[in-house]
């Protein structure tokens, strides 16, 4: 019986079901700590097990199904040396630097390149498939007939690899249990611990709040892997009633391990780059129409049956169904949909998608709508690919979607998916489940994250990160599985090379102080529903559309104030609540970082979206522009976009990875 049942059944609210323990502190030991549990996580943690470390795992969810890709995956980037590719690791980094004039992470985009197809050729072992085993495509123009591996995207470079991924977080979850990693579920990091407790100094363990019990939990280690998610479902735009149907991520999604590194002095960049954020005012992924990324190649027809010819991103029309899968240039590659090119990229980088010019018509009176996607103009075997394998597998469609959408009697054999109708003014019909114009303009998605090495070590000795959120434009699914493979043991390494520090006592206790605070003052009016709305709307109002450096300034007193007022007028009533009053109060922590970073920023950087108003000039050097805390005072420097082929670092991008790889 679930709570809702309850509830119905008995007409109460059932009494706290566990036995709280606040304050009761709990010492875990080992060599390494992961900080978040999703699918890097648990890479990180398997790969220093299996590199002879001990681990413990800490995790805000239940790690078999937590994060971003708990819930299945469709699509493999990066996989560039599986027997079928024609991109090299080289090409696949230098790729994505020239798509985007720098502005991705290089190093990182290499590291994948070099060791994704081993990473998933490990998730084979572990139970994932990842071939047409029972050659239920055999023949189609997505498979190689060798291997029986599919691909997407891409099918004459054949880098970017269809998967049977719905099962593949149980998977890298129960073989992370197997290798003996010591798991704590349900807690919430609150801050790291650093050698003699001082801000920029080595990381040495953790502190976290059990959200069940109430429990304090002093996590020790020689080394820390951070890999947990961004900003995206509760700084801007939190609205939980509707953003949980909506997003690939989850509520759980703070990016807390954003705002204990800002905490602890270490270097951020890319943290400018706000970006539009998905809101609940559109569908639930997936569940209308759509012409790219998991429904790329799927035919689109207005209410006459008329067909919407796919388009190169050059406008060139298509009119077979093959071409849809390469570039439009010749010698070129598309990289693909979904690594964290958020912002555009170069043209003959990008998949294509439907004819740009179609709203143009619509008002011309050429279509009408509606449109649909009609799968009947499919070959049945592109059909079983588009709306079988690659539905049933990718995130958070498998139940709400592909298994609902069959059991209420859709038939892609026979039937139409709708495209919403709207204004499609600004392109193609796109990934029309976000909802046309649906998103308010002040919504926005922080992205940005950690400066690394090729170690992938931060700028604090001992902490190192890997996926999606803390590695800023490094990928998606696919190489959050690959960084965290490779973080996970120079973890090992750092942690074989270095003794263990005990932690400052004094900077435990005053992190237990704070922590604890919600449910050890009486008279607390402020519930962390409340706080974390008023964090959002300052988002909205002072580092949304339109900053100035003055509006900016405005922000960072505001949310000041909020922390020093409704801040401490907070309450919980159980360790739920307490977990979520300390990711609320972490969140303006961030926010002020955010426009910290903004107000920093003395020049616009079209190219990844940062525009103050105020700012009459553009950067066209080419600079990442970290920064970081000390004490009170904001620290930034100018890097180049290519510093990872610069001093101290070797010029190529073969030379680096040998040296620092640990192989």
């Amino acid at each position: 019986m679930n709570w809702h049942e309850y509830v119905a059944q008995t007409g109460k609210v059932p009494q706290w079901p566990y036995e709280v323990k606040y304050g009761k502190e709990i010492v875990v030991e080992t060599d390494v700590l992961i900080v978040g549990g999703g699918v890097a996580g648990c890479r990180a943690a398997i790969s220093a097990l299996r590199h002879g470390a001990t681990v413990a795992v800490c995790d805000r969810g239940f790690t078999k199904r937590s994060g971003m890709g708990g819930a299945g995956v469709d699509h493999w980037h990066g996989a560039v040396m599986n027997p079928c590719s024609k991109v090299t690791p080289e090409m696949y980094s230098e790729a994505a630097m020239d798509a985007t004039d720098g502005y991705t992470n290089g190093l990182a985009r290499y590291i994948v390149g070099k060791e994704g197809w081993d990473t998933l050729l490990e998730a084979e072992e572990m139970g994932v498939q990842i071939r047409d085993e029972d050659d239920e495509f055999k023949g189609s123009i997505f498979r190689d007939e060798e291997t029986k591996l599919l691909f997407a995207y891409d099918l004459e470079n054949k880098h970017c690899l269809r998967i049977y991924g719905y099962n593949i977080k149980p998977c890298v979850d129960k073989e992370m249990r197997r290798l003996g990693a010591i798991v704590h579920d349900r807690t919430c990091v609150t801050s790291y611990l650093t050698e003699g407790g001082k801000q920029g100094a080595r990381v040495i363990g953790a502190t976290g709040v059990n959200d069940r019990t109430g429990e304090f939990i002093v996590f020790k280690a020689k080394a820390v892997v951070v890999s947990t998610a961004q900003a995206r479902s509760r700084l801007w735009s939190f609205a939980p009633e509707l953003t949980v149907s909506q997003s690939m991520g989850d509520l759980n999604n703070t990016a807390m391990g954003h705002t204990i590194g800002w905490r602890a002095g270490a270097e951020f960049i890319g943290m400018e780059m706000v970006s539009p954020g998905i809101s609940g005012m559109g569908y639930a992924p997936y569940s209308t129409a759509n012409d790219n990324n998991t429904y790329q190649g799927a035919p689109s027809v207005d209410r006459n049956g008329k067909l919407a010819q796919y388009a190169y991103p050059d406008g060139t029309l298509i009119d077979n169904e093959e071409d849809i899968f390469k570039s439009c240039e010749e010698g070129s590659f598309v990289i693909g949909h979904g690594i964290a090119l958020d912002n555009g990229y170069k043209p003959k980088y990008m998949a294509s998608v439907g004819d740009r010019t179609l709203w143009d018509k619509v008002l011309a009176g050429e279509y009408e709508m509606p449109f649909y996607n009609d799968f009947t103009l499919l070959s049945p075997t592109s059909r079983r690919i588009l709306f079988g394998l690659m539905l049933a597998h990718e995130g958070k469609c498998r139940v709400p979607i592909y298994e609902n959408l069959t059991a209420w009697g859709f038939d892609p054999d026979k039937d139409m998916l709708q495209y919403p109708v709207g204004d499609y003014s600004g392109g193609a019909l796109g990934m029309s489940w976000m909802g046309p114009k649906h998103t308010p303009a002040n919504w926005r998605a922080g992205h940005g994250g950690y400066l690394v090495d090729w170690r992938l070590q931060t700028s604090l000795p001992g902490l190192f990160a890997a996926g999606y959120g803390p590695l800023p434009n490094a990928g998606c699914h696919g190489e959050a599985h690959t960084t965290g493979r490779y973080a996970g043991r120079q973890a090992a390494a750092f942690a074989k090379a270095n003794s263990a520090v005990e932690p400052d006592r004094g900077q435990i206790d005053g992190e237990k102080a704070r922590v604890f605070a919600a449910v050890n003052h009486e008279g607390g009016d402020i519930g962390w529903k409340e706080f974390n709305y008023a964090v959002a709307r300052i988002m909205q109002d002072y580092c949304g559309t339109y900053k100035t450096a003055h509006t900016l300034e405005m922000g960072i007193r505001r949310m000041k104030d909020l922390l020093e007022t409704e801040g401490e007028r907070m309450y919980a009533l159980n360790p739920h609540e307490l977990a979520r009053v300390v990711e609320s109060l972490a969140m303006a922590e961030l926010g002020i970082a955010y426009m910290q970073v903004a107000l920093a920023r003395t020049e616009n950087v079209p190219r990844f979206g940062f525009k103050r108003n105020d700012l009459q000039t553009d950067d066209t050097t080419g600079n990442l522009n970290p920064i970081h805390q000390e004490g009170d005072k904001i620290v930034t420097r100018f890097l180049p976009v290519d510093f990872h082929l610069r001093e101290p670092y070797a010029a190529t991008l073969a030379e680096n990875y040998e040296r620092f790889a640990e192989l």
